[in-house]
């Protein structure tokens, strides 16, 4: 049973890795389109806001992928994510947005676990 844990440790923390990876990537190859994104909804400092999101999700998601500081990595990943959500996906009349917004939740609860539990034996971090 320990086995299966840490393997399904492991695929959960990949799993998540792999979305802010590709978000971040995307955000560092489209600098200007994602400050634009940040500025049409009203955040202030969209720039610095672009800079905070693509270190969270690259540094965060690579930190996941490996296992290495994964406990800090998942609060720091469901505190963006769920910021994430509030900011950008509250139009509920619109469901994509409402379902955006709850996948959003979905996520931060997944990087919660790796908080509370670890990144499994398989990581850098081997926690169990």
């Amino acid at each position: 049973m320990e086995g299966l844990r840490n393997i399904a440790a492991l695929i959960g923390r990949i799993l998540i890795a792999v979305i802010f990876l590709w978000s971040g990537f995307g955000k560092v190859t489209n600098f200007g389109g994602t400050v634009g994104y940040i500025s049409s909804v009203g955040l202030p400092m969209p720039e610095v806001a672009a800079i905070i999101a693509v270190i969270v999700e690259l540094i965060g998601g690579l930190c996941l992928l490996i296992g290495f500081q994964a406990r800090l990595a998942g609060l720091a990943i469901a505190i963006f994510t769920v910021a994430a959500g509030f900011s950008f996906h509250t139009n509920f009349g619109d469901m994509t947005q409402t379902i955006m917004f709850f996948k959003n939740l979905a996520i931060a609860g997944g990087a919660l676990q790796i908080f509370a539990f670890g990144a499994g034996a398989f990581s850098i971090d081997k926690s169990r």
